[in-house]
Order: C-alpha cells, then sequence, then structure tokens
C-alpha cells in the first residue's frame, strides 16, 4: 500500500498491556526492527523510554521524527510532530502511549494522541501503537475500584476495538514485581512506593484477568463478525455455551442450577436462560415471574433472555445457532406419555433439529405429571353463562315448536339451519358450556319433531342421521370458535387498557413528574379498586407500618389489603376493594415498579443536592482559608510593626510619628473588624441562624445613617423620599446598606458621584425599591450572576480590600429579611444595585390624615 494513497486507509496495530512496565513499547519497537529488516520503511513517531536502558537501546538503528518543542505554563513540553511525521508519509509510523494528552497549543491542533492516529490513518500510513487496560474509557471506573487510582487518560473502547490487530503484552504479576524491585521500571526512589500501592500483587492480578477478558471478548467480536460473513450457521465450539428454555414451570429453579453446574466443570464456559414468549402478547408470564427467573439466573451467575415466537422449539434453535451455543439443556416433558405420542412436545423437536448442538434432557420431580394448566378467567361472568344456559336450553325449544307446522314445506337441512343460528346465538351469549348444551338439544329436538319416525330417537332414513351427526359436529366446533373469539377479545381489550396506562406510566416517567398520590389515583382507577396505599415497613421483623401516601378508600394494613406489589425491601404498593386477576398482576407491577423509580429518583435528588451543599461548603472553607491566610494576616502584620514600633526603647518617636502609627493601627483594627463582621454574617447566613426582627424603618434616614461613617461617603448622593418606609430589621438593613455603599466606593472613580434614589413598586404597591447606582466600569453580564458569590471580587480592586464577601452577606441578609437584592447595567455605564423590601402600607385612616 502507497502512504497517503486517496481512498486508503491505514492499518492499527495495538499491543496491549495490563500494566506499566510489562513490555509494551519494547515490543513495539521489536515490531519495528522486524518490519525494517524485511524492507519496509518504519519511522519513530513518538516513544517514551521512561530511562528504561534497554527500551532506549531499541532505538538504535530506527529513524526518529524529532519532537516539536511547545511551551506551556513557563516550561517547554515535547510532542509528537503530526505535520512533519505526514510530511515524511512512511509506510509505519510507532506511536508510543495511545491515550496520551496533548500540550495546548501543540501543532496537532487535536487534544488526544489517538486522534492524531486517526489521521495517520487517514493518511494511509500504518501505525503500531501501545495503550494500558486502565485507559481505556469503558473499563475507568473498574480499574479505579481495583486500585485506588482514576485515570485522567482515556482512550474510547471503539479506537482500540477497531485496530486491526490487538496482541496482549502479559507478564505475571510476580514477574513484573520482580522487574521492578531491579529497577528496570522506575527508580530506585520509587520503587518501594510503587510496589507498596499500585503494583501490590492483588491488584496486578486483578489487572491481567481485565486484559485477558477484554482481548478474550474482542476476540469473540471478530469470531462472530467472521462468522456472519461467510453465513456459518454451524457450531463452532471455542467456548462452552449453554441455552436452558424456561417455560416458568416448578422446574425452571433446578434447570438452572444444572446449567450452572455444567458450566462450572469448563473454564469460560457461559449458560443463558432463555423464555420464549408468544408473539400474539395475550398469552405470557406475569413480569414479576419473568423478574424472578432473571433474578435466579444471574444469582446463579447466567444471564436470562426473551424472545418471541410462535414455535417454540424453533424459537430455542434460532436462538442457541445465534448465539453459537454448544448444548442445550431442556427438561423432562410435563405432558402426558398419551399426549406426547401423539404429538411431539419441545424437547422431542429440539432434539430432532438440533444438528450439531448436544441436547440434554433434564429429569425433574414435575416430569411426566401433566402440564399445569392456568384456569382461564371467566371474562363473560356467572350472572351471563347462566343466562347462556337458559338460551341453550329453552329458545331450541320454542324454535322447534315454531317450525313444527311447517315441517312438511321446510326441508331438514333449511331447520338444521335455523337452529344452527341459535346455537351460534347461544355461543355469543353465554359462551362455549352453553352453546354445547344447545348443540346437543338442537339434535334432539331435530331427531324428535323432524326426522321420522317421528317423537322417537330413532332415524329411520340414513341421510339423516347424517344431517344430525354433523350439525352436532359442527354446531360444538362453531361454539368453540365463537367462544375463543370472545376470549381472545376480551383479552385484547385488557391488553389495550393495560398498554394505554403502560404508555401513560411511560410518559409520566418521561417527563419526571413525582406525583405519588396521581400514581395511586392511576392504579386504583385502571386496576378498578376503591384504594391504593404506599406502605413502608419498619426494619425488622413485625415492625410497625407506616403509609407513605394514599388515595381513596386504603387498606387499614398489608394484612387487610387485597392485592400487594413489592416497591423494594421496605415499601409495598397495596390495593383494598378490588379482585384482581393474575393476568393484570403485571400492569400493579409496572405501577410499583414506577413508584420505586420516583422514590430513587427523589433519593436521587436529595443526594445531589447534599452533594452540591457540601461542595459549595468544601470550596466556601478552602476560599476561607486561603483569605485568611493573606487577608486577616496583612492587617494584623500592619499592626504587629506599629506596636513594635511604638515599643520599641531604641528609637524615639516624634509626636506625629506616634500619630502615623497609631492611625496605622486603627485602620488595620478596622479592617479587621470589617474582616471578621462579613464572615461572622456569612457564617450565620449559611447555617440559617439570623432571625430578623421587621420594624418601621424610613428609608432616607436609614441610608444616611448606613453610609455617612464610610470614607469619601460626601460623593453618595441620597434621593430617598422621607415618606417612604419599609419593613426591615433596622440592624440588618444598616449592614446590607453600608455594604454595598462602600462597594459602589471602591469602584467608582474618586470624581464620580453615586445615587440612591427610591421608589414604591409592587401591583398594591407593597414593595419598595432602593437603587444605588455607580458609574464605574461595571460588570459584564456573564458575570453579574456571580457578583454574590462568596469570595468574588472584580475588576482591578487590589487583594487587601478585603475578601469578596460583601455582596454576599449583603444578599442574604436581604433575603432574611424577605427582600432581594440584584443587579444590573447603569445606563451610561456603571453598576445599579437594586434593593427590594416590604414596604409599609399605610391604613386609609393614616391617608385621610
Amino acid at each position: 500500500m502507497t502512504p497517503g494513497a486517496p481512498g486508503e486507509r491505514g492499518r492499527l496495530r495495538v499491543y496491549l498491556g495490563a500494566a506499566p512496565g510489562v513490555g509494551k513499547t519494547f515490543a513495539m519497537l521489536d515490531e519495528g526492527h522486524r518490519r525494517l529488516a524485511r524492507g519496509t520503511d518504519v519511522v519513530v513517531g513518538y516513544v517514551e523510554t521512561r530511562g528504561r536502558p534497554r527500551t532506549a537501546e531499541q532505538l538504535t538503528g530506527l529513524e526518529v521524527v524529532p519532537r516539536c518543542a511547545v511551551a506551556y505554563r513557563g516550561t517547554v513540553q515535547e510532542e509528537m510532530d503530526l505535520d512533519a511525521l505526514l510530511a515524511r508519509a512512511p509506510a509505519v509510523a510507532l506511536v508510543d502511549e495511545l491515550a496520551h494528552t496533548n500540550v495546548p497549543g501543540s501543532g496537532s491542533g487535536h487534544e488526544k494522541r489517538w486522534q492524531d492516529v486517526q489521521t495517520l490513518l487517514a493518511a494511509g500510513i500504518e501505525v503500531v501503537t501501545t495503550v494500558n487496560i486502565q485507559h481505556l474509557e469503558s473499563l475507568n471506573d473498574v480499574t479505579e475500584a481495583i486500585t485506588g487510582v482514576r485515570q485522567r487518560e482515556t482512550v474510547p473502547d471503539h479506537v482500540v476495538r477497531a485496530a486491526d490487530q490487538i496482541e496482549l503484552v502479559d507478564m505475571s504479576p510476580q514477574a513484573l514485581r520482580r522487574r521492578m524491585a531491579h529497577g528496570n521500571v522506575y527508580s530506585a526512589e520509587k520503587v518501594d512506593a510503587a510496589l507498596s500501592q499500585y503494583f501490590r500483587e492483588g491488584n496486578l492480578t486483578a489487572l491481567r484477568e481485565l486484559a485477558l477478558l477484554w482481548l478474550a471478548d474482542r476476540v469473540d467480536e471478530g469470531l462472530d463478525r467472521y462468522r456472519a460473513e461467510h453465513r456459518i450457521d454451524s457450531t463452532w465450539a471455542a467456548r462452552e455455551r449453554i441455552v436452558v428454555p424456561v417455560s416458568g414451570g416448578p422446574e425452571s429453579a433446578t434447570l438452572m442450577r444444572r446449567a450452572a453446574r455444567i458450566a462450572s466443570r469448563s473454564s469460560g464456559a457461559e449458560w443463558r436462560a432463555l423464555h420464549v414468549s408468544r408473539s400474539d402478547g395475550l398469552t405470557r408470564l406475569a413480569s414479576e415471574e419473568l423478574l424472578g427467573l432473571r433474578r435466579k439466573a444471574e444469582e446463579l451467575g447466567g444471564t436470562f433472555h426473551t424472545v418471541t415466537g410462535d414455535d417454540t422449539a424453533e424459537a430455542v434453535l434460532d436462538f442457541a445457532r445465534a448465539e453459537n451455543a454448544t448444548q442445550i439443556t431442556l427438561g423432562a416433558s410435563r405432558r402426558g406419555r398419551v399426549s406426547t405420542l401423539l404429538r411431539p412436545g419441545v424437547g422431542e423437536r429440539v432434539v430432532a433439529g438440533s444438528g450439531d448442538i448436544d441436547v440434554h434432557i433434564v429429569n425433574h420431580d414435575y416430569a411426566r405429571q401433566g402440564a399445569v394448566r392456568e384456569r382461564r378467567p371467566d371474562h363473560l361472568g356467572r350472572r351471563r353463562r347462566l343466562l347462556g344456559l337458559v338460551v341453550g336450553a329453552v329458545v331450541p325449544v320454542l324454535v322447534s315448536l315454531g317450525l313444527r307446522p311447517y315441517a312438511d314445506v321446510v326441508a331438514l337441512p333449511t331447520e338444521a339451519m335455523v337452529l344452527m343460528v341459535v346455537v351460534v346465538a347461544t355461543a355469543m351469549v353465554g359462551g362455549l358450556l352453553p352453546a354445547v348444551v344447545s348443540a346437543l338439544v338442537s339434535g334432539l329436538l331435530l331427531n324428535l319433531l323432524f326426522t321420522p319416525p317421528l317423537y322417537e330417537l330413532t332415524v329411520a332414513e340414513p341421510e339423516n342421521v347424517l344431517v344430525l351427526a354433523l350439525f352436532m359436529v359442527v354446531g360444538i366446533a362453531v361454539a368453540t370458535v365463537v367462544d375463543g373469539a370472545a376470549r381472545r377479545t376480551a383479552q385484547a381489550v385488557r391488553a389495550r387498557a393495560e398498554a394505554d396506562a403502560l404508555t401513560a406510566l411511560a410518559h409520566d416517567l418521561l417527563n419526571a413528574s413525582d406525583d405519588v398520590p396521581g400514581l395511586l389515583a392511576s392504579a386504583g382507577e385502571v386496576l378498578g379498586a376503591s384504594g391504593a396505599a404506599l406502605v413502608r415497613r419498619a426494619p425488622g421483623d413485625g415492625g410497625p407500618e407506616e403509609v407513605l401516601a394514599s388515595w381513596g378508600d386504603p387498606p387499614a394494613d398489608l394484612a387487610s389489603a387485597e392485592a400487594t406489589a413489592v416497591v423494594d425491601d421496605r415499601t409495598t404498593l397495596a390495593l383494598a376493594g378490588t379482585d384482581l386477576p393474575a393476568a393484570r398482576r403485571s400492569l400493579l407491577n409496572a405501577y410499583a415498579a414506577y413508584a420505586g423509580v420516583m422514590a430513587e429518583r427523589r433519593r436521587a435528588t436529595e443526594a445531589e443536592v447534599e452533594r452540591l451543599r457540601l461542595t459549595e461548603a468544601d470550596r466556601t472553607r478552602t476560599a476561607l482559608l486561603s483569605a485568611v491566610s493573606h487577608d486577616l494576616r496583612s492587617p494584623l502584620s500592619a499592626v504587629k510593626v506599629a506596636v513594635d514600633s511604638l515599643c520599641s526603647p531604641d528609637v524615639a518617636w516624634s509626636a506625629e510619628d506616634e500619630r502615623e502609627l497609631l492611625e496605622t493601627i486603627q485602620e488595620a483594627t478596622d479592617r479587621l473588624i470589617g474582616l471578621v463582621t462579613n464572615l461572622l454574617d456569612m457564617s450565620r447566613v449559611h447555617t440559617g441562624s439570623i432571625h430578623p426582627r421587621s420594624a418601621e424603618v424610613v428609608l432616607a434616614h436609614a441610608v444616611h445613617d448606613a453610609v455617612a461613617p464610610l470614607p469619601g461617603s460626601a460623593r453618595i448622593e441620597v434621593a430617598v423620599d422621607e415618606h417612604l418606609v419599609a419593613l426591615a430589621d433596622p440592624g440588618l438593613l444598616d449592614r446590607v446598606l453600608a455594604n454595598l455603599g462602600e462597594n459602589a466606593l471602591k469602584h467608582t472613580p474618586a470624581t464620580a458621584r453615586i445615587r440612591v434614589d427610591g421608589a414604591l413598586t409592587g401591583a398594591a404597591g407593597d414593595r419598595v425599591l432602593l437603587r444605588i447606582a455607580d458609574t464605574g466600569p461595571g460588570v459584564g453580564g456573564r458575570d453579574q450572576a456571580r457578583l454574590f458569590d462568596p469570595f468574588q471580587r472584580f475588576g482591578d480592586v487590589p487583594r487587601e480590600d478585603g475578601v469578596g464577601l460583601g455582596l454576599a452577606v449583603a444578599r442574604g441578609l436581604t433575603e432574611a429579611m424577605g427582600g432581594t437584592l440584584s443587579a444590573e447595567e447603569t445606563p451610561g455605564g456603571g453598576l445599579t444595585f437594586v434593593l427590594e423590601l416590604p414596604a409599609l402600607i399605610p391604613t386609609l385612616e393614616e391617608e385621610l390624615a
């Protein structure tokens, strides 16, 4: 293949290792030497020797493409020069560390090295690379659980799986640890720590097994692809795979245990439990029975699968061939010997069509005892069947008596057809049994009243015997068909209702509805219950029961419930006032499962809220420590220096010098008091320990009193009406206004003015707005949302001017008083804080006065 030829893609070969140090890079370079000896154009795109002498020796004789230097965070890093490698256009490029993250600003423009490799492959260059099993994206969590180290550099599985060739570089844990102890992997000072932490024998054994299993799955994929491409249907027994068809009967657990024992005798064997459902969807196991089979299969180390098909034996064989199964384990038939002779069962037909798949027939306690048939639900009702029996016994008599006067005019076939209509009508009214009764009565009446000799149970003409016999057979057959159609119709209607209910459940689930009472109401209405409840049992046996939610007339306790379904280990969905048939248990279980999903989602939401709270607390703690380390130390240092200077006996200070030092102490102390006050206020806000005492506050006076002590307060212009009164805690409001005023003064040029105005707002004039507008540099729209976060500072404010808590404290105190604090841009430039508080609404007498 010519490198870079249009339309041709290079091949990828991957050396996969279970851990660092097994020799992947050495094997890759050795492969490069073999290719070079055969005359192939091989270059080294990137190799990391990590100071290992033997690996470095392998570079001798191989052309190495120089790396490119990239400046990053004050240092110079070396990366693979992708452009130079593409320009060189070798036949084979050796590229180490497939999962490596490129330094930002590298010439390739790719974030990951595997993306560079994809570019080389697209250019028609064959690439030989290396990667460790812990760097595969899908195994990141697993390897972290094994080693305690989370890999930051990962490669998507599909990149490695798409390789034309993957070779495992294997080494036993003991051999790798010896190699490390000899200093062949890490330098001497790192060996002890590595052997006692990441490279423990247990870790290496688990990683090695993980690599072998992942590679085995990759081999299975290749085998399946080859068989599919070459249309090979016969079984290739590369690995024992056992299929166990289960019907859900009492023998199912026995069969699965037998399959698990057979699989355990062969290393790497797998077994799969299979349940075949009818494709019409009307006759199937209840969902709780399927769930029980799935749990049993997983407990025994297998997997559970369901397929649909009208022919169970054919469905089993199709599944076994698709899975490349070597064995099928079937239970001995529960059907009797006579029925088995008349019609071959599933086992006999699977054996006949198995071909090269071994079939094991397992005996069990229920063999030859007859199939257990579920009692058919009475879809017509007792009253309707009694009516059908009356119609089947009486109507044929009445119709026959009505036809008797015309016996000489109407032929026997016509009379038989009229009575056949009666039989069909009876089947539609009362089902099969009344129709059979109607057919028997009609047959007797035809014999007595319409076939000579009359009024005797004898038939003179042979053809009339045939007519009567056909009448009886056809009548019963038609009644059977009509009854079956009516039963299927009822089942279809019920299935449609269940499907509609499940669709509604799925829609609620997708829309993240957590309306538990609504769920109970839906369950009760669909299932015909008078009440429903979610009941939780206390831990342990015999503990009290707690009703979490209820609807209608719920059951008093679980013992009095007519139907129950398990939601989780302690929670149960209970219904009252319903005689729930077995066929509808699946729908009840669906409601229970959805209740479980709602509870799980609620717990997940609470856990996420708690996680965010802890994250915010951790961030606040970290920022607080950072702030305290500087912002508390700076004023304390100033106080310490000034006090030491005043106390020094070696210097005679003038009165002016002493005054300056005292002013320094006073200024630093004020800064300390402000900082500690904000920290304490922020702590009170976070813990919710602020309890404001609302009072009538004249806002004009409150603003003047709050900003007067601030340096530069003369620049603050207060234009607030004297009659504007708010309901607020005077002390907390003073802190809010002081913080807002101090922030505005810091960010406004010394020659600019700050304006404070106020107005009533709200539909009923029940809110008051204060606007503190400055003309400073302002804050961008994206940063405005972060203005009120703790420890945030914007602009060119010096670090010693606080820790960024003022606005966060102001918002927290405002919200504690029932108000809001927000920020917006000042027209013409700058920032405006909008403080909204409850207003004092004067009474009618006060307004008139």
